[in-house]
């Protein structure tokens, strides 16, 4: 019997980043991928034009397909003779090929305000790129066809997939442009942005939008009830942010330009209906002592103080959100409890009857980092509520006096090796539960479980000292959680200055002895 031996099928994802990765000689991951991207966004430019051109042609337009305004309608780009692909493939082979890249870029974006400040501006010229690589990818990125089957969104999945990678090449320290697939999935199952205004003050590469417009498709809602806003304050990032949505047909306000959220708000009179953000963790000296300590966003709080970012994030959120506004964002752990000026804010926002949920997240979900974080939902009206989503009624409890904790440590699936994401099944019970806790059948359908959930009531919480971290309300039975971190490093810190005062106290007295044997030692 003659034994067929299985080939593995090649995606195209995958020979994309094979052809890719041979750039990386020259050039650092952190700027190929604006590379490849650039490239990735051009081809997929042009193809629309093309067909939308033929279009015209077909339809005896042919006077016509030299004017932006019969593309624009269309919601696709006009591209001159010297942005098209076809121009790029038949230069592909030449020496001034990366001047033509810079060019076709410069010029289609000149041609179409909307994406002002998008595209890679005289990138390929700078790097000094090995022509025949270049050349390459070129060919390789020239097999994709962008639209194949619109279904299943080729150009995205691309897009996507080269976000990821290049993430997870560039690693701890990088890499922050990017929030993984799962995460994101998870706040959109959570929060159920069908209509409104959706905002992210770090937008990143845009991840949170583009999975928000997933959800709304996915539940068959309808994407022209919903407007984007965004912030990012690094100029290469916000261009992935721009071609990133531009992809795939989504508009947004992400600002004039790329700056900095705390410093140059760009949306201050916005009101969101759905927040959802991965600002940068435990960002340090954020601002200086006399910098932003009035600023409007703190009004009714403690100004955040400048050792750490995180509660300025937090405050700028609450100051952007609607009436029924509701907010997921992620924050390193360390925000749930301590003291100072951070205790105090998160006091007044328990008090305030803004914090809806607290879900501590497994380690090893980031490419950036291995530390375990949590997210917070944060509800600007958790009394009881009747609300329309996707033209279904939904009925929510009065859960002013109550707060969600939950634990998905013990949940995920290995990925890429050394990393973990979600599953759907994960996902779906995460979202589930936390539906049904919020809905008015809570009796029937949702109840406290060891080691994964639990409600507190508010006084549960005031005994805890306004403490956030879950393992201080929900049991467990499986594994020790007793111990309060917190408390543990204020001990061992004390301990640690008793040890080095007595070491002290030692050399002292040693260095005496020396000296009253006639010796001196100097140090």
């Amino acid at each position: 019997m003659a034994i067929k031996k299985q080939t593995k099928q090649v995606s195209i994802e995958e020979t994309l980043w094979d052809s890719a990765n041979k750039l990386r000689g020259s050039v650092e991951s952190s700027e190929y991928k604006h590379v490849v991207l650039g490239l990735i966004f051009l081809k997929f430019a042009s193809d629309k034009f093309e067909e939308r051109r033929a279009e015209l042609v077909t339809e005896g337009k042919e006077k016509y397909v030299e004017m932006v305004e019969f593309y624009t309608m269309k919601n696709v780009f006009y591209l001159p003779d010297i942005s098209r692909w076809s121009f790029l493939i038949e230069n592909a082979k030449q020496e001034d090929v990366a001047l033509k890249i810079d060019t076709a870029l410069f010029t289609l974006e000149k041609n179409n305000p909307s994406l002002k400040g998008a595209l890679p501006d005289n990138y390929y010229s700078r790097l000094g790129l090995d022509v025949s690589k270049l050349a390459s990818l070129i060919d390789t990125i020239n097999n994709i066809d962008t639209l194949k089957d619109k279904q299943q969104d080729i150009v995205g999945r691309v897009y996507e997939y080269f976000l990821s990678k290049f993430a997870l090449a560039e690693g701890k320290g990088k890499g922050e442009f990017y929030t993984p697939k799962s995460i994101v999935n998870l706040i959109a199952e959570l929060l159920e942005p069908y209509k409104g205004k959706i905002y992210d003050p770090a937008c990143g590469s845009g991840g949170m939008f583009v999975q928000s417009v997933k959800f709304i498709e996915a539940h068959h809602g309808n994407t022209k009830d919903i407007s984007i806003y965004g912030q990012e304050y690094t100029s290469t990032t916000y261009k992935l942010a721009k071609m990133n949505l531009a992809i795939r047909g989504i508009s947004a306000n992400l600002g004039d330009t790329a700056e900095d959220t705390f410093f140059k708000d760009q949306h201050k009179d916005l009101k969101a209906d759905f927040i959802m953000a991965n600002p940068p963790f435990n960002q340090k000296q954020w601002r200086a002592d006399t910098e932003l300590t009035d600023d409007p966003r703190w009004a009714g709080y403690e100004v955040p103080p400048t050792g750490n970012a995180n509660y300025a994030w937090i405050l700028n959120i609450v100051s952007k959100l609607s009436d029924n506004g509701v907010a997921g964002y992620l924050l390193a752990n360390g925000a749930l409890s301590g003291g100072g000026d951070e205790y105090k804010i998160r006091r007044k926002l328990i008090e305030n009857n803004l914090v809806e949920a607290i879900l501590v997240l497994p380690r090893n979900l980031f490419y950036t980092t291995d530390i375990s974080v949590t997210l917070w939902i944060l509800n600007k009206n958790k009394k009881a509520r009747t609300i329309e989503q996707n033209g279904n009624l939904k009925k929510y409890r009065n859960r002013a006096d109550e707060i969600l904790f939950m634990d998905l440590r013990q949940m995920g699936v290995p990925f890429e090796k050394k990393y973990i994401q979600f599953s759907d099944a994960d996902i779906k019970k995460v979202a589930t539960t936390y539906h049904n806790w919020q809905q008015s059948n809570y009796e029937n359908t949702y109840q406290n479980t060891a080691e994964f959930c639990y409600s507190a009531k508010l006084h549960e919480v005031v005994k805890k000292d306004f403490s956030l971290v879950p393992s201080k309300y929900i049991e467990f039975v499986n594994r020790d959680e007793s111990i309060d971190f917190s408390e543990k490093m204020a001990a061992l810190q004390s301990e640690f200055a008793e040890l080095l005062k007595a070491e002290e106290n030692s050399k002292k007295e040693l260095l005496t002895v020396f000296k009253e044997l006639g010796y001196e030692i100097k140090l």
